[in-house]
């Protein structure tokens, strides 16, 4: 059955899977979306571990269509829903190593799209990422920088991923986008210049978009992208755990995934916490950028 006409088929309509697709346990079926429910690494506001159930819930209206980028991602990927990764609530480092686990073999086979879960799943990711591909570029969207050393001593926490995926040598350039707010010192920014970061802040941003996206199609080779949806403002996805106000419209968050012309090897799109929400704005929007995500991937392969 091709997978549009698998979306039509009536035994698919209450089965709570992302967009309505169908189940599937072999990743060499096709592109696979995948959760990962774990928010012991917060620091902030806790709920991010009901984000892939929210972001499936979220997903409802998809169809089979892209008229922007005049795609089928579904059936030109042969989409399939592989389920929730076994996290251990409580356990950081045992939670990382299931998600290796998981996911090491599915990034040798196909391209995944992962939600969240807070940021710290990214790190987890990366490695798998690292041994299907290797060094990859990353794109990171996101209100804060991810790169500080610790928070109360812990290495591992959702603000430190980035800078042990740098020091583990899992990424080649690295370039954030979205960047705003407070911070706890002027040398946050220094440690980004050291650790080779090119971090465009909302401003820069917001004030020349092209620019920005002239910036992200300038990277060569396999690219990976990590969206934490509180680099949208939270009057467009207040369902977030550490929201900060003048980020992006929903609108220029899709318009950038959408504009993307990159060869991507995975995307995970975190943070959305779903008891924060308001009629669903939070994880109807991450749901979207799954699907323009997709649908870059789909586009790549037609070309």
């Amino acid at each position: 059955m091709r997978q549009i006409d698998a979306l039509k088929s009536p035994r698919f309509a209450q089965i709570s899977t992302f967009a309505r697709l169908p189940r599937c346990s072999d990743p060499s079926e096709g592109a696979v979306f995948v959760g990962v429910p774990f928010d012991d690494a917060t620091t902030y506001r806790p709920g991010a571990r009901f984000g892939p159930s929210g972001i499936r819930d979220g997903s409802r209206l998809l169809r089979p269509y892209n008229p922007f980028l005049e795609v089928y991602p579904f059936d030109e990927l042969n989409a399939c829903d592989a389920g929730d990764v076994d996290t251990v609530p409580g356990h950081i480092e045992d939670t990382m190593r299931a998600v290796e686990s998981f996911m090491g073999p599915v990034f040798k086979e196909t391209v995944p799209f992962v939600a969240g879960g807070d940021h710290s799943i990214t790190l987890s990711l990366l490695r798998s990422v690292h041994g299907a591909h290797g060094k990859v570029n990353l794109i990171h969207f996101d209100s804060h920088y991810d790169f500080w050393d610790n928070h109360w001593g812990k290495k591992y926490t959702h603000g430190t991923w980035l800078r042990r995926a740098i020091e583990e040598g899992l990424v080649n350039r690295v370039i954030q986008v979205g960047i705003r707010g407070s911070v706890y010192s002027h040398q946050d920014k220094d440690d980004g210049r050291k650790l080779g970061v090119t971090s465009l802040d909302v401003r820069v941003v917001k004030s020349n978009l092209p620019a920005t996206l002239e910036a992200l199609n300038s990277l060569s080779g396999k690219t990976y992208i990590s969206f934490d949806i509180d680099a949208v403002d939270p009057a467009f996805a207040p369902g977030t755990g550490t929201p900060e106000v003048g980020g992006f419209t929903s609108y220029e968050a899709l318009e950038i995934v959408r504009s993307l012309k990159l060869q991507l090897v995975g995307f995970d799109v975190v943070e959305v916490a779903p008891p924060y929400d308001v009629s669903e704005l939070t994880s109807m929007l991450a749901a979207n950028l799954v699907y323009e995500a997709m649908s870059v991937v789909a586009k790549g392969r037609k070309r």
